[in-house]
């Protein structure tokens, strides 16, 4: 082939691999103060910068946002006067289109999650202490919800249901005012009480959100109250405790709350936030065991980080810092699974980034 036409060739290929790899984040808000609704950044997966802040849609208090598998439609609770679960089109340019809104049957919606199907939405209602499923329609709408279940009981602490997570025919439930992870499974098309804590948790730690390995074989769940994280066990009859994880410093005395937790995609990291103590606490995990260790406390570079996320490359860790009013972005040491703060960017009380 002639010199020429080679660099010709080549000039166009050099070109597309320094091209941007940009992806959308979208930012669940609290609208009491200077935020709209649901708001949509590019996100470059190559520098981890955040940019072309818009408003995707004006929505009153999308504090959670989950997206459907094919990432066509996007769904919302909302925290309003009227407690809502709303449904959206994502546009090919990024912008939420209201499909339809159904009443979650509980006040304070905090959650919302959507099976590995498509087909059904949970929500998590923190003030009424109840769960509603809904069925969701081939064009994302959603139907009235065809199952509630009420976790309040007489004599008992008030319910407080906090976050919802499908694994295959199994439903979980940490509900923080009654310190259980319920267990419901699906039989003959509905769900039913299976367990109404898979196992004993002691004193009042406050289960919020908690994260499930991919096999299912491991549940960890983060503690508001307690600022702790419980290790849980598959076992032949049902799940055992095999482990228990301060997320603290330990020099920290101050008043904290737990908030978010995830596991990195090959699961040999788990993070979860602390509020107070305003730090991303980093666990190395035996992927075998399911036993994890503490190795950082990481400053958020902000106040109150309520949720975070990490970006679909595995390289970056994003945190919602609500108090404070930005986003701020750290990289990972794929080795070590520890962080790096590179940068933050303000936005207006946020709660919940999804990608």
């Amino acid at each position: 082939m002639n010199a020429k036409y080679s660099i010709l060739l080549i000039i166009p290929l050099v070109f597309l691999n320094c091209k941007p790899q940009n992806t959308s984040l979208y930012v669940g808000t609290y609208t009491n103060g200077e935020s709209e609704g649901i708001y949509k950044f590019d996100f470059n997966t190559k520098t981890g910068e955040l940019t072309n802040k818009q408003l995707a849609v004006a929505t009153a208090n999308p504090s959670f946002i989950a997206f459907s598998p094919n990432k066509k439609y996007l769904y919302a609770v909302g925290e309003g006067e009227t407690s809502a679960v709303t449904a959206f089109n994502v546009n090919e340019d990024g912008k939420l289109v209201f499909i339809n809104s159904e009443s979650s049957n509980g006040n304070g919606p905090c959650h919302v999650t959507v099976n590995e199907f498509g087909k059904k939405a949970v929500v998590s209602n923190y003030g009424g202490g109840t769960v509603s499923i809904y069925s969701i329609n081939e064009n994302g709408s959603l139907e009235t919800a065809n199952q509630t279940f009420n976790h309040n009981e007489e004599g008992e602490n008030p319910a407080h249901a906090h976050s919802s997570q499908f694994h295959k025919d199994n439903l979980f439930v940490s509900d923080l005012g009654r310190n259980r992870l319920y267990q419901y499974k699906l039989a003959d098309g509905i769900y039913k009480i299976e367990s109404n804590s898979i196992i004993n948790i002691e004193e009042n730690p406050g289960p919020r959100h908690f994260s499930i390995s991919k096999n299912g074989d491991f549940i960890y769940i983060i503690n508001e109250y307690g600022g702790s994280i419980t290790t849980i066990k598959k076992t032949d009859t049902g799940f055992k405790q095999i482990d228990f994880d301060s997320t603290l410093g330990e020099n920290y005395k101050g008043e904290n709350k737990c908030a978010d937790i995830h596991l990195s995609e090959d699961e040999r990291f788990l993070y979860g936030s602390n509020r107070g103590e305003n730090t991303i606490a980093v666990f190395k995990r035996n992927t075998e065991t399911g036993m994890i260790d503490k190795i950082q406390n990481i400053s958020v570079h902000g106040n109150w980080p309520r949720n975070f996320t990490i970006d679909p490359t595995g390289k970056f860790l994003l945190v919602a810092n609500e108090r404070s009013e930005n986003i701020s972005v750290f990289s990972i040491d794929n080795s070590t699974g520890k962080l790096k703060f590179l940068h933050d960017i303000k936005t207006p009380s946020p709660v919940c980034l999804l990608f």
